[in-house]
């Protein structure tokens, strides 16, 4: 495994596109690690201080999800250094996508990822540069659909992403109207963690979980593995967090999802974060989902998670652990030699596993269909992972030989 992830980490990307703002500091890339079966997809992102590296790490990552989420296409990821609370945000926004506009024609897709919203900001600043969907490239470079069948995937594809929630299942509050979007990543996090219990034995009911981070995805991980029966007992966000040894009830759960401001966990009793990141490691746990932003948990972090009884760690951020490498650094495979990881490219593929389905001829759009797809995909990819390595052991290891041997 390591030799195929060295040769596929060393290859140089097909194509990197710079671009440095005219009005601002901002500085842009998209990296497209390859152009297989003719398009390349990954989200756009945005934070002050990231560079073309963090680009290309997240354009190879791409590529291995979309072994798992389907189609078999490239990976890409575009990346703008420039701080997202800036006023002058929305500009370069709009410029950027003006002049990366005929790659998403011709064979790009992209779409939410941090910072950038894909309902508020991607979708509607693309269209104003004449795109008419973000995944548009995709389907011209890789299916390359008659022009009548073009339009109605597309449709497809416009009206499945932003789809209001009905069912009240797969939504905290079917009054405040959360999309498929908002929900899907953190279903599949938790969605990860059912099915690996289902196949290497035992049920995420009664289990404890730590969520780290309390965006769009750890907040709907929270909220789906407290309904599946999982006992949440401490949440740590980048303003603090909230520990309960007992375990949060699902109303508990619930209302800490509705009352979180933007992408921030808010409560009364909040823990500082300093206080909290010394404590929450030691809590006795089984499952955890790592949902904050990337290469934060450190090797001390785990190894105290693992002595208090862990048993399986859900990747819902991309890259999770402070390994400097890419992929496999040394505490990610420190981490899977003695727990059960489902890698990011599993666990966290809902997104691009949406994208996937409604790019299909004439799917069903109800929430059911839609989320048991996602549920399915990351079944079948932990189900591959087990014919070839029956120990709770090594899964990532498994998951990346598996997914390597497709793309070298």
């Amino acid at each position: 495994m390591k030799a195929l992830l060295k040769k596929y980490e060393d290859k140089a990307p097909e194509i990197v596109f710079n671009w440095k703002d005219s009005e601002t500091e901002a500085e842009g890339w998209v990296v497209i690690n390859s152009l297989r079966g003719g398009a390349a997809g990954g989200g756009t992102r945005m934070r002050k201080g990231l560079d073309m590296n963090e680009v290309l790490s997240l354009a190879k990552t791409m590529e291995i999800k979309f072994t798992v989420s389907g189609p078999a296409i490239g990976g890409a990821k575009s990346g703008i250094n420039f701080d997202p609370k800036d006023p002058r945000k929305k500009g370069v926004l709009e410029r950027w996508y003006a002049v990366v506009s005929p790659l998403l024609k011709s064979y790009y897709g992209t779409g939410g990822d941090l910072n950038v919203d894909e309902i508020h900001e991607v979708i509607p600043i693309t269209e104003q540069s004449g795109v008419w969907h973000p995944q548009e490239g995709v389907f011209n470079g890789h299916f390359k659909p008659t022009e009548a069948d073009k339009i109605n995937r597309i449709g497809q594809l416009r009206q499945g992403v932003i789809k209001v929630i009905e069912n009240p299942d797969f939504s905290p509050s079917v009054s405040r109207k959360y999309t498929i979007a908002d929900m899907i990543t953190g279903f599949g996090v938790a969605e990860a963690v059912k099915q690996y219990y289902t196949i290497y034995g035992g049920s995420v009911k009664g289990k404890r979980a730590v969520i780290q981070g309390f965006g769009n995805v750890g907040a709907a991980a929270a909220f789906y593995l407290s309904q599946m029966g999982a006992k949440v007992v401490g949440i740590i966000d980048i303003a603090g967090g909230l520990i309960n040894e007992e375990g949060f009830t699902f109303e508990e759960i619930t209302k800490l999802f509705l009352a979180k401001t933007g992408n921030t966990l808010e409560a009364e009793n909040l823990i500082p974060f300093e206080t909290i990141n010394q404590d929450i490691w030691k809590l006795q746990t089984e499952i955890f989902a790592p949902c904050a932003a990337s290469r934060l948990i450190t090797q001390n972090q785990i190894d105290e998670m693992i002595n208090s009884g862990l048993e399986v760690i859900s990747c819902g951020a991309n890259v999770p652990f402070a390994d400097k490498e890419i992929f496999f650094g040394s505490i990610m495979e420190h981490t899977d030699s003695r727990v059960s990881l489902i890698p990011d490219f599993i666990s966290n593929c809902g997104m691009a596993r949406v994208f996937a389905y409604f790019m299909e001829r004439r799917v069903q759009m109800t929430d059911e269909a839609i989320f048991n797809d996602t549920s399915d995909k990351i079944r079948e990819a932990i189900e591959k992972v087990y014919l070839k390595n029956k120990s709770k052991t090594e899964i990532s290891a498994t998951a990346f030989e598996l997914a390597l041997s497709q793309l070298i």
